[in-house]
């Protein structure tokens, strides 16, 4: 692995922290989003990031700045890329989305960039063929919080060239993660594999009218020891990323409960932008959720 230049496009809710991480490591770090706003907001944000840092990790002045030095921000993807080593997408969870960046960024990436996509849920192969160049396309799978649960699900798919597979585990291993190869195409990897099924029987649970919110989350957090219940995992994975989801999945299956589940989260949340920890409110109100207080179990 002889990767130097990465570059992060998108800059929302896991896009931020794996520039962040990266640059920590060392590498010179390029992030790209669709224009300077976007990029203003996620300037804000590694702030946070840096007393997190401090907090979790016991980072010095001193690392915190040389990070802050090896991140550079840009709105032109021809820009954004004309060094990197290593792309890492992170852009919405929606193919479409995902294809039209692909075209844009086969056109203007040099040669050598291996890309990667951080998506939850959707394969490799899917978007191979956009990419023009699949024997250096992959995927490279982060939770959230990355600085702590900090697991890289590495997988590729039939054309990935496996050196640049060994490469991006290695990667990954650089930046301090647990890297964790697939050996073959699974949708949901294997943590959304385990996760999903979960919070979508919590979700459900809800929208049926079984339970609230807080009985759901404290059945799960007492019967199991769990530090967070599935409520609170969605406000920590962002419920823009669970809505798209179910929203992919309602236009595949038009399962009455995941349209049911669909037009819950978009009346409740999205429509309102209480997106989770990411705006400060989601399931639960941050930055003191009622999940942490020693009386939620009582």
């Amino acid at each position: 692995m002889n990767y130097k230049n990465v570059t992060i496009a998108g800059s929302g809710v896991l896009g931020y922290q794996i520039a962040f991480l990266t640059a920590f490591h060392g590498f010179k770090v390029t992030v790209y989003d669709i224009n300077d706003a976007v990029l203003d907001k996620a300037k804000a944000k590694f702030e946070t990031m840096s007393e997190a840092f401090k907090r979790d990790l016991n980072a010095t002045q001193e690392q915190l700045d040389k990070t802050d030095q090896n991140l550079n921000y840009t709105s032109d993807l021809a820009e954004a890329v004309k060094d990197a080593d290593l792309l890492i997408e992170a852009v919405p969870e929606n193919p479409k989305i995902k294809i039209e960046f692909y075209h844009k960024l086969a056109k203007v990436a040099p040669e050598k960039t291996v890309f990667v996509t951080n998506s939850s849920t959707l394969l490799p192969s899917q978007f191979a063929d956009a990419t023009g160049r699949p024997a250096k396309f992959l995927a490279l799978h982060f939770a959230n919080n990355i600085w702590m649960h900090n697991t890289a699900e590495v997988m590729g798919h039939a054309t990935t060239d496996p050196q640049n597979f060994k490469d991006v585990v290695a990667f990954a291993k650089a930046i301090g993660m647990l890297a964790l190869p697939l050996h073959k195409e699974q949708p949901g990897y294997i943590l959304n594999s385990l996760l999903v099924p979960l919070l979508s029987a919590a979700t459900n649970l809800l929208v049926n009218d079984v339970a609230d919110v807080q009985t759901i989350d404290k059945t799960w957090i007492k019967a199991t020891g769990a530090p967070v219940g599935p409520f609170g995992i969605l406000d920590i994975v962002g419920i823009t990323t669970a809505y798209n989801i179910n929203q992919i999945a309602a236009e595949k299956t038009n399962n009455p409960i995941t349209i049911k589940t669909v037009k819950y989260l978009k009346e409740n949340f999205i429509d309102k932008n209480k997106l989770g920890i990411s705006t400060g409110e989601g399931f639960y109100k941050y930055p003191n959720p009622a999940f942490k207080n020693p009386d939620f179990l009582k």
